[in-house]
């Protein structure tokens, strides 16, 4: 999933940042048909895939909640990102600073690049799992918030400055370095589900279903996971991507709009294929003797991506499960280190890189980031959505209601307290009702968005009147 949060274009010449893209430099379906394929068969696959098993999902919910929720996913790429990509051919950053203004853009940024760390921490914590069995090292449990030794501290370690160091080398080390490992990492996930589901004695459809029947309590500290919280949790954790406008930076290269459907690559190889093999690996351990003595003393089996993969795929399922999360934090801090280095201009690219790496890294130490995956990934595209929708509505109703569009721009404005105020308003509310009501957030992501979007017009309306 979260190697697409960050996909951005690097800051240099040539590469169109604050000029529309010229036709000569548009790219057919098959340039982003690999990239979505590649980009969301990543190292949180393996954390998210038993996630739903602790969440006590049942066979229907999961296989079939995945289904359509994948296809919502891929509607809101190709009917409300696409389109608007196509149409503007620039980056989400500077259309979102021609609208809200330069200091505006960097309160997104400071956000962006904070969500970007913690993702890329969770995603060095699943590398050491895979680094740490050589050693015999304490894997940390689903309820583990804190390092839970100190080999499991120098191990975070030692991951995190190597995948930082690739990182501060630039776009070119991170891209390569990607792209040679996604391929072979689809057919791992691939062939270890295979192999998970024989040794679980699935030799159809019905006997898939049993593997999961009709779902169990959660375990303890996880929320029960019904149809609609899975089909919603599809569609939204990349909601910070698609309604969050955030491939507008990728898609502003696309020939015509029926490209936002090889999105479906993405989320049907990644977000379904290696979700669902996740989950039958983490079922198969289930069935060990050793998640049933933890489970007879009263303790919750952990979730540790490395033991599962190397119980099902051996040295090949550890080393996809090491490079799975370093191929996601890589481009993660590469990102957000731009993210941070358009706030301090003056600091070069690499040396904020580096200190980006830092702070993941020391997010990495702490398991909960991982642990707590679904509920991370919905908060996150719960925060960067709506700025989306200021994007959105704008484009198709700003004219039509008598407003200027690029207002910040046109009046010269460095900071547009229309769009901050959307922004703000529809997030505090409906994170207030999620919390209030015990409701799961992503349940409120899109009516966040459709109200900033409204917001944005009305608060747009009153301000440009003035």
């Amino acid at each position: 999933m979260e190697k697409a949060i960050a996909k951005e274009v690097p800051k240099k010449s040539g590469e169109f940042e604050r000029q529309p893209v010229p036709p000569s430099h548009f790219k057919d379906w098959r340039k982003f048909l690999g990239m979505y394929a590649g980009e969301h068969a990543a190292g949180t696959e393996f954390v998210i895939g038993p996630l739903f098993l602790t969440a006590g999902v049942s066979a229907f919910d999961l296989i079939v909640g995945l289904l359509l929720g994948n296809f919502l996913a891929v509607l809101s790429w190709r009917y409300i990102t696409t389109p608007i990509a196509t149409s503007q051919r620039l980056t989400l950053y500077y259309k979102l600073e021609k609208i809200s203004g330069r200091k505006l853009v960097t309160v997104y940024n400071m956000a962006n690049g904070l969500l970007f760390c913690f993702l890329a921490g969770a995603m060095i914590t699943v590398s050491a799992t895979a680094v740490g069995i050589p050693f015999d090292m304490p894997m940390p449990a689903l309820t583990d918030t804190i390092p839970n030794s100190l080999s499991w501290v120098l191990v975070v370690l030692v991951v995190g400055a190597v995948i930082s160091i690739v990182a501060a080398r630039g776009y070119n080390a991170v891209a390569k370095f990607s792209n040679i490992a996604a391929p072979w990492m689809v057919m791992v996930f691939l062939i270890a589900g295979i192999v998970a589901a024989k040794r679980l004695g699935v030799e159809s459809l019905a006997d898939l279903w049993a593997v999961w029947g009709s779902g169990s309590e959660p375990f303890p500290g996880q929320i029960k996971f019904t149809f609609w919280h899975v089909l919603f949790f599809a569609w939204f954790c990349n909601a910070a991507m698609h309604l969050g406008m955030s491939d507008m930076t990728v898609l502003r290269y696309a020939d015509n709009n029926s490209i936002g459907w090889t999105t479906a690559a993405g989320m049907y190889v990644g977000h379904y294929m290696a979700w669902i093999s996740a989950c039958l690996m983490f079922a198969l351990y289930l069935k060990s003797p050793e998640a049933a003595a933890i489970f007879e003393s009263g303790g919750v089996p952990p979730v540790s991506p490395g033991p599962l993969a190397y119980e099902v795929a051996g040295i090949s399922g550890l080393i996809c499960v090491l490079v799975a999360g370093w191929t996601t934090a890589n481009p993660t801090i590469y990102r957000a280190g731009l993210a941070f280095q358009a706030i301090f201009p003056k600091s070069s690219t690499a040396k904020v890189t580096l200190v980006t790496g830092g702070v993941a890294t020391i997010a990495g130490l702490f398991p909960a980031f991982a642990m707590k995956l679904l509920d991370f990934v919905a908060v996150y595209g719960f925060i960067l959505a709506p700025i989306g929708a200021v994007i959105f509505f704008e484009h198709y109703f700003a004219e039509r209601i008598g407003l200027r569009k690029n207002y910040a721009e046109v009046k010269g404005t460095s900071f547009n307290m229309g769009v901050l105020a959307a922004w703000l308003i529809s997030m505090i509310l409906f994170y207030g009702l999620s919390v209030y009501q015990g409701v799961f957030l992503s349940f409120f992501t899109f009516p966040a968005w459709i109200a900033c979007g409204l917001l944005f017009l009305l608060f747009s309306k009153i301000f440009q009147k003035k």
